[in-house]
This record gives C-alpha cells, structure tokens and sequence, in this order.
C-alpha cells in the first residue's frame, strides 16, 4: 500500500466505531476483543440468526424413512 493510499474504514459491527481495516488487526472488522466476544455471545444464546427453513429435527428421521418405504 502506498503512502497516499489510506486504509478502508468499516464501522465495528458491535459498536459501530470506525476502524481500519488491516491485516495487522487480530480483531477485524471488530474493533477490540470485547466487541468481538460480544458478537459471539450473541450468536451463541441465538440472538442473531440466519433467515431459512427450520433446521431438520433428525431425531425421528428413522421413522420418516419407514414411512416413505411404506408410501404413508
């Protein structure tokens, strides 16, 4: 990168301050470490979810089969 070339900026996707996008930054897009963990504790107690089907309840997926063998 040149000198006259400044760094993309993003907004932190937890705090939404500005930061530079690099290499040398453990925590991109995140801003910190905090910012970051935060984002994962919310993915992980499923505050954020990806819109789409129901995922596939496997647990009677033997039965299913059955069923379909069977024509029912």
């Amino acid at each position: 990168m040149s000198q006259a070339q400044k760094p993309l900026t993003v907004p932190c996707p937890q705090c939404h301050r500005k930061v530079e996008w690099r290499e040398d930054n453990p925590h991109r897009p995140f801003c910190s470490e905090r910012c970051k963990l935060i984002d994962l504790g919310a993915w992980a107690d499923e505050s954020h979810r990806i819109a789409g089907e129901p995922a596939l309840d496997e647990t009677n997926i033997d039965e299913w089969l059955a069923r379909a063998d069977r024509g029912d």
